[in-house]
Parts: structure tokens; C-alpha cells; sequence
């Protein structure tokens, strides 16, 4: 129930969260003082300071045998993460199918059972309206020092074309130090690592080095439509001077990523009728319009003739990048192959967009547009005659400084201007986000880069994200622009919302380990 502490699973839960809550179940740490259950909402407000700024005054940081000791409870702890993981693997929590409704609230279960056996306190099941559930948790008893909100999410992506799978999508299976599965990058296992990060702390010092809330997300895969009445409901219990979100990824296997801008997230679906009823093509073809073929050439007017958006309206607001930014591109000295072996193009596959702009600059920087659904009629089946309708789902990722609802309405104008033959044009939008950049400077950054540096043996690499993550934005924006460090699980290989998603276990026990140290540097 909402606002009541979960108490232990029991037989009352459902059969996917009651076999999750049986791997994840584990003694918990001993607490550190009497007053544990006291309630520290709100206690630690935070202070706004710029991005990357850490004000408070905090205890005497852990020596370096406390923090050795963290650590490598973290690394011997990884077996039993792991097995942890793949239990909420195997809960096929897929926010956008309300079929599966009930397997999200599972995954929340399932969730919360792990955050509560790993030393959190005050954990709970939080929701607004109809939403799936969040779940929320703390740890606060340094009222002098930093909080830390460590965010992540258990929803996951619908697997698609099941059969493209190599194994079960919600069956985890290792092939080649990788483990494949629905969710193991995004990010049921950005949840497991703040939890093995938490505990590996509480088991070895009975404390943490700073205070620390948990906000594990379930709609972040539908684009959190609630997530202005959660903020407004919630928002108090979640304050925290920084923001540490383990739903980015990895520059590449072995290297670390530290990310400062993601894209935001526009578009919706289009639907064009001819008649009430499909047409015989043989007797009406040649006359009667057909919905398909509109569709086909109203789609390819969003873009021009290198694939980059053209409707009109479409760069309004954009902020192109800086000197400094565009130095930090031409750094990384991309190999456009790379990504062509990556992503699995065939052979002979060019890219879209404008050779003459940077690769990453594209990726990160720049508006874009995709159709990723569309409605006619299925081959099978399918016989000579003219679909009366056909529909479409775009999606528009907006670049920073653009305002996702004028993008909307662009496309919603643009639709309705260039529908050919006067067929009968709906435009529903979907999803709103802004996109989000910050300057990667400051303590809270440097404290990150330690961290991966010294779990990953390298350098991180600064980089954006050419997706969105809705929390990020309006919660640092909410608390006066607190820092926000995304960190992550996947890589370039993850293929996250693909078929054969897949975490790379070695650099996911590297993040815990990162997790651990930057607890203490904060």
C-alpha cells in the first residue's frame, strides 16, 4: 500500500515476484543505530549551487581501509547480484503492454524486497493515479552530509520479434561473458547495482559514507507521462543534493562513459481514412485512394533527401554546439565503421543524414525523425483489396533547447498540410520531453570520474546519449539544478530495445565497484 513500509514478501505475492524475492532475500546488514526506523524525508534539503556543486559540509570521509574494505565486498558480493538480477529478468515488467500490468507491480515487489534486504529503509511502493508502481527508499543518518539519489528503473521494452531471439528474452542466459535478456542492460541491472552498492557498505562499516534515497521507476520505459503529479507528490521525500542514475552506458567494453546530455522525445501517431470499409482493388483501384501509399509518401516528407528532419519547424529553437563541445567530439576521433559493425548494418547499408556533419554530433546533438510502428494490413492475410485505413507512429527526438510541444504541433501541422488526396488526417501526440545538457564540470563530476577511473583501470570518456530519460531534466531542474551523473550498465553491443539485449558482466561488477568508491567521494 502506498505510504506503508513494505513488510517482507510472503506467500501473498504474485508468482514472479515471490520467485525474485526468494533469490534476492538476504540477511540484512546490521543497522547502525537504535533510530534506524526514524523517518528522514525532507531532513536533508538541498542547496542550489550550478551543476556539478556540492555545498554541504559533511563527517570525516572513510579511510582508505574502510573503502578497501567496500570494495571488495562488492566484488565478492557479484555472484549473488547476479543471481539477484536475473531473478527480476525473468519478471516480463513491460509498462506499455496492460496485459501486463500485473508483472510490473511484481517487478516492483521484487524490487523493493531487494532494496529492503540490502539495508534501505522506509522502502515503499509509490504510485500516482493509475500509474506502475515506483518504488522509494532511504538511508539518512549524517544530517551534515551530502544525499545522493540513486535512480534507475524496472520496466523494460516489449521484446519484439520474439523468434529473433537467440534464447527466452525473459529466460537469462550468459553466451560469451555477456548475460542476454529483456532488461539485464535497461536497467534492471542499474537497480542491483545501487543495491550492492549500498550493502556492500552497510556489511563492512555499518554505515554509509553519505546519505542516500532510492527512486526505482516504473513507467521510464513509456516515457513517465506522470512524472510532473509523481514530482509534486513525492518530490519532498526524494530531495538530495545529487543525482546519480545508472540508466546510460559505457563508451565501449572496458571504457567508461560519464554522460552531460541526452536528447528529449516528441512525435505520435498518424491515422489516414479513405472510407468505412476496405475497397475491392480491382474495381476500385486506379480511383480510389489507397491509405498505405499516402502514408508512404506523407512519412518520407519529414525528411529530406539525406534522411534528416524537413518538416517545417523542425530546427525550431535548436542549439547548435559550442566550440567546446565540438572539441570534445572531434577528441573522441570516431570510426564511423565502428558503428556499422556494431549496430549489425549489412553490408553495403549506408547512414542517414548529412556526411558533411559530425557522426556524433547527429547521434547527440541534433533533432531526428523515425517512424518506429505502422498499421495497414498484415502480409498474411492480406488479399486484393484497398485497406480503408493505415496509421503510423513517429518519433521525434528533440535536441536541446527545443520545446517538445511546438515540435508537436509542427508535425501536426505539417501532417495535415501535405496529406495527399484529402484523405481524413488524425494527429494523437504522445510523448513530451525535453532534452537535457549540462556543463561536466565540477566536484560532483570530478568525484565520478575518479570513481570509474579507478574501477575501470582507463579514463572515462565524456559523452551524450542520443536517447532520453525523462527523470533527469525536471528533478535536477526541481531541486535548483542539482548535479545529475549518469553512469550505466549498457554498451554499445547491449542493443537495448533490440532483440538479444545483453549486459556485459565484467564492466557491470566494474559500475558496482565505481558505485561503491563514489559513495565515498561525494
Amino acid at each position: 500500500m502506498l505510504g506503508q513500509r513494505l513488510p517482507p514478501p510472503r506467500g501473498h505475492v504474485r508468482p514472479h515476484a515471490e520467485d525474485a524475492a526468494r533469490a534476492l532475500r538476504r540477511r540484512r546488514p546490521r543497522d547502525p543505530a537504535p533510530h534506524h526506523h526514524r523517518d528522514v524525508r525532507g531532513a536533508v534539503p538541498p542547496r542550489p549551487g550550478g551543476p556539478g556543486h556540492l555545498s554541504r559540509a559533511r563527517p570525516v570521509p572513510p579511510g582508505p581501509a574502510a573503502l578497501d574494505a567496500a570494495v571488495a565486498a562488492a566484488a565478492a558480493d557479484v555472484p549473488a547480484a547476479r543471481a539477484e538480477l536475473e531473478a527480476l529478468v525473468r519478471i516480463p515488467s513491460i509498462s506499455a503492454d496492460p496485459a501486463r500490468a500485473a508483472d510490473v507491480v511484481a517487478s516492483a515487489e521484487a524490487t523493493a524486497a531487494l532494496l529492503e534486504a540490502s539495508g534501505l529503509e522506509h522502502v515503499r511502493l509509490a504510485t500516482v493515479d493509475d500509474a506502475p508502481p515506483c518504488v522509494i527508499g532511504e538511508w539518512g543518518h549524517h544530517p551534515d552530509a551530502p544525499t545522493v539519489l540513486l535512480y534507475a528503473h524496472h520496466d523494460v521494452q516489449p521484446p519484439g520479434f520474439v523468434d529473433r531471439w537467440t534464447s527466452d528474452p525473459f529466460t537469462p542466459v550468459e553466451r560469451d561473458g555477456r548475460l542476454f535478456g529483456r532488461g539485464t542492460a535497461d536497467d534492471k541491472a542499474g537497480a542491483v547495482a545501487h543495491a550492492a552498492a549500498v550493502r556492500a557498505w552497510l556489511r563492512t562499516a555499518g554505515t554509509l559514507p553519505c546519505n542516500v534515497k532510492v527512486l526505482v521507476e516504473g513507467e521510464e520505459e513509456i516515457g513517465s507521462p506522470r512524472l510532473g503529479r509523481f514530482l509534486a507528490e513525492y518530490g519532498e521525500a526524494l530531495a538530495a543534493d545529487v543525482l546519480l542514475l545508472a540508466d546510460a552506458g559505457n563508451w565501449a567494453v572496458g571504457t567508461p562513459g560519464l554522460t552531460y546530455s541526452l536528447r528529449g522525445l516528441a512525435g505520435g501517431t498518424v491515422r489516414l481514412r479513405s472510407a468505412g470499409s476496405p475497397l475491392h482493388s480491382g474495381m476500385t483501384g486506379g480511383v480510389a485512394p489507397d491509405p498505405v501509399m499516402a502514408l508512404a509518401r506523407l512519412l518520407a516528407s519529414l525528411v529530406d533527401e539525406h534522411g534528416d528532419p524537413a518538416f517545417d519547424g523542425c530546427y525550431d529553437d535548436w542549439r547548435p554546439p559550442g566550440p567546446d563541445e565540438r572539441a570534445r567530439l572531434a577528441a573522441l576521433a570516431t570510426d564511423p565503421a565502428t558503428f556499422h559493425a556494431t549496430w549489425g548494418l549489412l553490408p553495403g547499408v549506408g547512414f542517414a543524414g548529412d556526411d558533411a556533419i559530425d557522426v556524433l554530433e547527429r547521434l547527440w546533438l541534433r533533432p531526428v525523425v523515425t517512424v518506429v510502428g505502422i498499421d495497414g494490413h498484415p502480409i498474411a492475410g492480406s488479399s486484393n483489396q484497398i485497406v480503408s485505413e493505415a496509421a503510423a507512429r513517429i518519433s521525434v527526438r528533440v535536441a536541446t533547447g527545443q520545446d517538445p510541444h511546438r515540435i508537436n504541433a509542427a508535425l501536426a501541422a505539417h501532417l495535415e498540410r501535405r496529406v495527399p488526396f484529402g484523405l481524413e488526417c488524425t494527429f494523437t501526440p504522445g510523448e513530451a520531453t525535453p532534452a537535457w545538457r549540462c556543463e561536466p564540470t565540477g566536484p560532483a563530476f570530478d568525484a565520478a570520474g575518479r570513481a570509474l577511473r579507478e574501477a575501470f583501470a582507463t579514463e572515462p570518456v565524456l559523452m551524450g546519449v542520443g536517447a532520453t530519460i525523462p527523470f533527469v531534466g525536471p528533478f535536477a531542474d526541481a531541486f535548483g539544478g542539482i548535479p545529475a551523473l549518469l553512469l550505466g550498465p549498457a554498451d554499445p553491443g547491449s542493443r537495448i530495445h533490440g532483440e538479444d539485449e545483453s549486459l556485459h558482466l565484467g564492466d557491470w561488477a566494474r559500475l558496482i565497484e565505481a558505485e561503491t568508491r563514489l559513495l565515498a567521494y561525494l
